[in-house]
């Protein structure tokens, strides 16, 4: 099994991106599968064409996005992906867009193929918090998301795919008075274990627990 795993470079005057900190420290195999790390450009549009390049090149069995979620406490493995651009902020190259479909072809929604409710259970009996995430919000990270699924679904059925938000490193909150931060090794850990699980769940339905919200 080959499992490719993606993280951002940094973005919106960070000097870190705890997702790239934490994926190019991952090992090189994890439970007999190959692990591919690439980095990709926080923008819209570029990210997708590096990770489609990528996707191309390696064949793997299953895609794993990893992004920065400052302010969210554990690992959060994303639920779905939906059709829209939508930015608070400008990418690292300016662009803003502004309630813009990512793709006129697809689904209004991609929902993740992971077995993301196994993959936090995991990550909790680890003794690492962790959490399954309704939304991967309207920036990058969702854009990513979203044309991850969309590429597989259109080209690659067969492959699974993902998206998992990381909260700050310890560093980056220094000048944040209140806000959340985790260990860079981790959610080095967190990330291993989220792998670790995907290959025990190849081919099986994912856990049958309790991941929903109330709101």
């Amino acid at each position: 099994m080959k499992i490719l795993v993606t993280g951002f470079d940094p973005f919106g005057g960070e000097a870190i991106n705890p997702a790239w900190e934490a994926v190019s420290r991952l090992p090189k195999e994890i439970e007999g599968a190959e692990i591919v790390t690439v980095q990709i450009p926080t923008v819209f549009g570029d990210s997708a064409k590096r990770l489609f390049e990528a996707v191309n090149e390696h064949q793997p069995d299953a895609v794993v996005c990893v992004g920065q979620a400052g302010g969210r406490f554990g690992i959060t493995p994303e639920r779905v992906a939906i059709n829209v651009d939508d930015a608070r902020i400008a990418d690292n190259k300016g662009q803003q867009p502004l309630d813009t479909v990512i793709q006129a072809d697809g689904a209004p929604a991609y929902f993740t193929t992971l077995p993301v409710k196994a993959m936090v259970e995991a990550v909790k009996k680890a003794g690492l918090p962790a959490s399954l995430s309704n939304t991967a919000g309207t920036f990058v990270c969702n854009h990513i998301m979203y044309q991850n699924l969309y590429y597989l679904a259109k080209h690659y059925p067969k492959t699974q795919g993902g998206f998992i938000h990381v909260p700050y490193v310890t560093e980056q909150v220094v000048d944040k008075p209140g806000q959340a931060s985790m260990a860079l090794a981790d959610i080095v850990k967190g990330l291993t274990v989220c792998l670790e699980t995907i290959v025990a769940y190849q081919g099986k339905t994912d856990a049958q627990v309790v991941g929903g919200e109330t709101h």
